[in-house]
């Protein structure tokens, strides 16, 4: 069994670039940058970034076009794909690796607008330097009875 399936989420690293194909079919290319922050051996919280280059084909193509822009939150699902081709100018071999996205959803749009998260739309906790990864649970208990199924 062979499994190829990416799942991303961002924010767009430049503003998406539609092409049409000789078939008329509408193609969107952008880059997407992801974050993760982790802490190493002494515990100093470390961050990096990751850049990705994704392609959206059809009626999709045509909606990540229109609204989003450099800076816009997306989730990006779908499969990596490796193209190569010879560069005209040096004659030499170019690689490059894309995710071909089968599914776009828009992530949080602020007033703002391009993807900038609003105060007012998602509460930013606020953290103690010893509690940092401390997840929040319910303080109510649950009764396993209330279950419906």
């Amino acid at each position: 069994m062979y499994l190829n399936k990416a799942i991303l989420i961002g924010n767009l690293t430049r503003d998406p670039e539609l092409k049409s194909l000789p078939s008329g079919i509408k193609v969107c290319s952008f880059g997407l940058a992801t974050n993760r922050v982790w802490k190493d051996k002494s515990g100093a919280r470390q961050e990096a970034a990751d850049y990705h280059n994704v392609v959206v084909f059809g009626r999709q193509a045509e909606t990540v076009a229109q609204y989003m822009k450099k800076g816009s939150s997306i989730l990006v699902e779908g499969r990596m794909q490796t193209r190569s081709w010879d560069d005209k100018t040096s004659g030499e071999k170019k690689y490059r690796t894309e995710v071909i996205a089968d599914r776009t959803q828009f992530g949080p749009k602020g007033s703002g607008g391009g993807g900038e998260v609003s105060n007012a739309s998602v509460a930013k906790p606020v953290q103690n330097s010893e509690e940092v990864d401390a997840i929040e649970y319910p303080e109510e208990d649950i009764n396993p009875e209330d279950i419906p199924f």
